[in-house]
């Protein structure tokens, strides 16, 4: 098989989260296990950071890779879903995997899946650890893919475990409350092994600390040592001062721009100090370049990523309530003339949360991706309706994207967002 016959036998053979949904969730380690026991248990061969949250864990996954590449080491990292290709998944240093790497690792393990029989997720984590351990890394970033506790990811001991911000998402799977949200991100600590929080969020941050105590792991949160404001923006990067608990600031840029990224590089920034604990040699400066340079250094797509400059088109994977709230927040930043936003979701979200939040004077394109689990176009028109949020509906995102265009005026904005999966089908990303 190619790589694109072998990446089609997989989506044919396996349950994928992206296309099925809650039935490709496996609730226990133990499949995973047995296909990291078959390869020799290559998730001892490295060293690592862990990664959990409901928003920012992916930003965050990317800055500390950048950060750790830039201060010298041999970086993977191991993120999902992808927006485009496989290779998003699994990148060293920000090289995508090896097809021919992915080819030979299914055809090695493709007797295991009649009886392991693993869900897609799992089958690349098991990937992405053998391929970080046969090409040696001297660390790897590894981002949970749904909630951390019963997560595929979550067989490593890492130097340092880091959790983003704790919203609403996936409460199906995970719980209907923030606290048991927080429980189930929370699993990924381990016993002695220093955590992250980036932010302090009352609701749920007793969650974090009673599990700390419990595993004799010492916890910090980010915003208690860093407090990240936005000075403004230059150039595409988000400039930035830094406020330590001792009183002195540093400024420095950020690739990645948005609101909801200032709670994002204080968890980034206290996770590298505890690195530096543990004999991880980063400099500041090595700090400063791979928070600004973590577009170029990692690839990584759909956080307000900017597709056109004339007129300004934002794509950005934000779906659920509290991230929907933070991106706004940025657009604000931006004062459009008149905000379009192209808005498509998948059937399982709890769509009124996010409904409620957008704004009624902006001009909606309706949309959806081409994925089974894809609420259509004309039905997301009239749930949105009963929000007063008007607009017509496409059954392909850039004919959207097409139609926005058509009637910008000067320092309009367009905005792709509410799916990944729709994010995915925009042809410029």
């Amino acid at each position: 098989m190619n790589f694109k016959e072998t990446l089609d036998f997989l989506y044919a053979q396996l349950p994928v989260f992206h296309r099925d949904g809650a039935s490709a969730y496996k609730k226990d380690l133990s499949r995973t296990l047995a296909l990291l026991q078959y390869l020799g248990n290559p998730h001892f061969a490295f060293k690592s950071v862990h990664i959990a949250g409901t928003n920012g864990k992916g930003s965050s996954s990317h800055m500390l890779a950048s950060v750790l590449q830039e201060a010298g080491y041999k970086t993977g990292l191991y993120t999902s879903p992808h927006i485009k290709d496989f290779g998003e998944r699994i990148k060293i240093n920000g090289i995508y995997i090896e097809e021919s790497f992915v080819i030979d690792f299914v055809k090695n393990i493709k007797h295991l899946l009649p009886t392991i029989q693993p869900s897609f997720f799992e089958l690349t984590v098991a990937m992405a650890f053998q391929y970080f351990a046969e090409n040696k890394v001297d660390i790897a970033v590894i981002e949970t893919g749904l909630g951390g506790r019963l997560d595929s990811t979550n067989v490593i001991s890492p130097l340092v475990s880091l959790i983003t911000n704790i919203s609403y998402d996936h409460m199906d799977l995970l719980g209907d409350t923030l606290p048991k949200i927080a429980y189930e991100k929370a699993g990924i600590i381990k016993p002695n092994v220093p955590v992250v929080v980036s932010e302090r969020q009352i609701e749920v941050e007793n969650v974090f600390i009673e599990k700390a105590k419990e595993c004799h792991s010492n916890l910090t949160f980010g915003s208690d040592y860093f407090n990240v404001e936005k000075i403004g923006y230059e150039n595409g990067k988000m400039n930035c001062c830094i406020k330590m608990n001792n009183n002195s600031s540093i400024e420095l840029k950020s690739g990645l721009i948005g609101n909801y990224q200032l709670k994002n590089v204080a968890g980034v920034l206290q996770t590298i100090e505890v690195l530096k604990l543990n004999r991880t040699a980063i400099s500041n400066e090595a700090t400063k370049r791979g928070i600004e340079l973590v577009l170029e250094n990692t690839g990584l797509k759909g956080r307000w990523q900017t597709i056109s400059n004339n007129p300004l088109t934002i794509c950005d994977i934000a779906h659920n309530e509290a991230g929907m709230q933070t991106l706004l927040e940025t657009v604000e930043n931006f004062n459009p003339k008149k905000l379009h936003i192209v808005f498509g979701v998948v059937r399982d979200k709890d769509l009124n949360k996010v409904l409620s939040i957008l704004p009624k004077n902006a001009s909606y394109y309706f949309s959806n991706a081409h994925s089974p689990r894809a609420l259509s176009a004309s039905e997301l028109k009239e749930k949105a309706q009963v929000f007063g949020l008007l607009g017509n509906a496409f059954d392909n995102v850039n004919k959207a994207i097409t139609s926005a265009k058509a009637v910008c005026e000067d320092k309009d904005l367009i905005l792709v967002c509410g799916s990944n999966f729709l994010v995915a089908e925009v042809e410029e990303v």
